[in-house]
């Protein structure tokens, strides 16, 4: 029988005092973070046209996308425990002017690599900031739902804008106007409002007294800490989250950065729209699929579950947790999710491999479906694992540790691309494939032998 594990209460200090919430506040925090989602994704589907109109090689346009993951690091590790002590309004703000300051850049810098390269960081830096922050803004004022949907709502949120984004970008891009300007103007033009309705939407996390006036050192200390997993819940973060996490965005980039550029050839005049495509059925598969993941993460519907309120309990595989009052829990299913996540993702990761040698456009949409699949379960159930773990004032720091670990697959088309002068694409897809086959390995491990603690009601 597989080990008992206790999990004792984690750290949490003192919430701050009650705010009143609105019906229907979190919608203006979840515009934000489309809006952050559309500019983060809707140079994704531009990479032919770089190539094509910019005279950009494989490699240059592949490290445009590593210049987004660069971004995306302090804006997820900074951004989430400094709203936790400043206030989640004022940084999401910045990130939602950040995005718009992105696109400007990016609109007049097509003709040079360095303003691409900063407008990419840019971009990734609020992107970081939406995902992080936003997040755990989200859940707050999802008041009176249960985790689950809280979750699936910024995952959702995310996830439209980066598909809508792409695909707008795309079409612009392959039959409209000045390609290279337009796809920017018109995420300006919807992000120009959002940070003044942002500053509508009630603040649930108010400064806290004691951090003003905090000295730099005190204050940097105090993040880190925000950004450490509570000691009950290491042991399932190691073994669960960590094989897991990065390939979220690793299989997306599998899609629609490297799927394309394989097939572009097959496609012709039309390549720039097909990896619009790609990029769209990819999103689009994920975002249909996130109903399902919080469906296998077995959230209950007889009360509403709360970030940072569970209680010691003794929880075994297989059997219903039971908290202090007797209530049933959440351990007949909370070990599917990322089982079933990256069984998805390894199946869509082997019909990858296989199509570096197939070369077919249709095997490359059917492996994109896949992958969006497994990306969709994947994001939804790492961020419930996640809002379990932390405590009220680590939310959005550990929320920005889980999309750090996401955001480093999307790393993974630019590896790719830097070692296809040694090794041929079939090759380093098999050995993705087989990577992805040991992180299963190791996920269905750590589910057996772990679970999260059922969370007061």
């Amino acid at each position: 029988m597989p080990e008992t594990q206790r999990m004792p209460e984690p750290r949490q200090a003192a919430l701050p005092p009650a705010v009143p919430l609105r019906p229907g506040a979190w919608r203006t925090v979840a515009a934000a973070m489309f809006a952050c989602g559309w500019g983060g994704n809707q140079f994704t589907p531009l990479l032919l046209m770089y190539r094509r109109l910019g005279g950009y090689s494989t490699l240059s346009v592949d490290a445009f996308l590593g210049a987004y993951v660069v971004g995306l690091v302090p804006g997820l590790l900074l951004a989430g425990p400094l709203s936790d002590r400043r206030g989640r309004r004022p940084v999401l703000v910045a990130g939602a002017v950040a995005s718009a300051a992105a696109s400007l850049v990016l609109c007049f810098g097509g003709q040079s690599a360095w303003p691409i390269y900063a407008g990419r960081l840019i971009t990734g830096f609020a992107v970081g900031i939406a995902m992080s922050v936003g997040s755990s803004w989200v859940k707050e004022l999802s008041s009176g739902t249960d985790g689950g949907l809280a979750a699936r709502r910024a995952a959702l949120c995310q996830t439209a804008g980066f598909g809508l984004g792409a695909g707008v970008a795309g079409v612009l891009a392959q039959w409209g106007p000045w390609p290279m300007v337009s796809p920017y103007a018109v995420h300006l033009l919807l992000t120009a409002a959002i940070p003044v309705l942002l500053l509508r939407v009630p603040e649930t996390r108010p400064p806290l007294a004691h951090a003003t006036g905090r000295p730099a050192r005190r204050l940097l200390t105090a993040l880190v800490d925000d950004l450490r997993v509570p000691a009950p819940a290491r042991r399932r973060f190691r073994l669960v989250v960590l094989p897991m996490a990065p390939w979220v965005f690793g299989v997306a980039g599998l899609a629609y950065a490297v799927m394309p550029q394989l097939v572009g050839f097959r496609v012709g005049d039309w390549g720039l729209a097909y990896a619009t495509g790609l990029a769209v059925l990819t999103l689009g598969a994920g975002a249909a699929v996130q109903p399902v993941a919080r469906w296998l993460h077995g959230e209950m519907k007889t009360g509403e579950v709360k970030t940072g309120e569970m209680k010691p309990c003794e929880v075994k595989t297989g059997e219903t947790n039971t908290d202090e009052r007797g209530n049933g829990g959440t351990g007949t299913r909370t070990g599917r999710a990322p089982v079933a996540a990256m069984a998805v993702m390894l199946l869509g990761a082997a019909l990858c491999a296989a199509n570096a040698v197939l070369l077919s456009p249709w095997l490359a949409a059917v492996t994109a479906a896949t992958l969006g699949a497994g990306y969709g379960l994947a994001v939804v159930s790492g961020l419930l694992e996640i809002q379990r773990m932390a405590g009220p004032d680590d939310l959005a720091g550990l929320t920005g540790v889980y999309y750090m670990l996401a955001y480093a697959g999307f790393l993974l088309p630019t590896v790719l691309a830097g070692l296809s002068s040694w090794l041929s694409y079939p090759l380093m897809l098999a050995a993705v494939a087989a990577a992805a086959l040991v992180c299963l390995g190791l996920v269905v491990t750590g589910a057996r032998v772990t679970e999260p603690a059922a969370p007061a009601r």
